[in-house]
């Protein structure tokens, strides 16, 4: 069995003054498209329920991660040791309801001291915070995690249904408003405990496979 170990010396070697053209011209920037397609991959594999397929696209995810990690050793910057340091001490301090003195009954107080005690470690606002959520994300996903870091009380479904209806009936406003919309959906998604993203990749596979569109979006 190859080891941890074993695959940094193949990487070392790949990256070594011997090894491979192609990796040693790589940098950050190079890679940031690879990242992003074995992540998706990765995920396909999960829906699919492929199993065979989720073991190599986690390999791949891995070679990401290790490929980043040694061109930053290069660099002086940090190592892969760093990387798994670092997530380690965020497992210990984020999950103080294991490690420490907090008590979580369910999944949805472990996700209340969770944001907390990153709360505590960026030291920043709830306007950082928000910010601090990436632009890379898929716009579903990033307005998720923005109206959950806002901290603010999120009205009931029903409230929001109207609030949703009303934008709709608004037609001279409809436009500008859209935006608006689709924010209200997500935090009704968030209120209703249900992944907005998965949700529209559902109905959007759905929709392909269905002999009669417009049936399915009637329904």
């Amino acid at each position: 069995m190859v080891t941890f170990d074993k695959f940094l010396q193949v990487m070392d070697t790949l990256l070594g003054e011997n090894g491979c053209p192609w990796d040693r011209e790589q940098t950050h920037e190079s890679l940031r498209q690879y990242m992003l397609e074995e992540c998706y991959e990765a995920v396909q594999a999960i829906n699919d329920g492929d199993m065979v397929a989720l073991r190599e696209e986690l390999g791949d995810v891995l070679l990401q991660v290790v490929f980043h990690a040694k061109l930053a050793e290069k660099a002086g910057k940090f190592d892969i040791g760093d990387v798994i340091e670092g997530v380690s001490q965020k497992l210990v301090s984020r999950h103080t309801h294991v490690f420490g003195e907090d008590i979580a009954s369910d999944s949805s107080e472990v996700m209340k001291i969770w944001e907390a005690n990153k709360q505590k470690e960026s030291a920043g606002t709830v306007e950082d915070s928000m910010r601090a959520v990436p632009l890379a994300l898929p716009a579903l996903v990033r307005a998720s995690k923005v109206v959950k870091r806002s901290g603010k009380e999120l009205p009931s479904a029903e409230a929001l249904i109207c609030e949703i209806t009303k934008m709709f009936t608004q037609t001279d406003t409809l436009r500008e408003d859209f935006g608006k919309i689709l924010l209200a959906i997500v935090s009704l998604s968030n209120v209703l405990f249900i992944n907005a993203e998965n949700s529209l990749t559902n109905a959007v596979e759905a929709f392909i496979n269905t002999d009669s569109p417009v049936d399915t979006l009637g329904n």
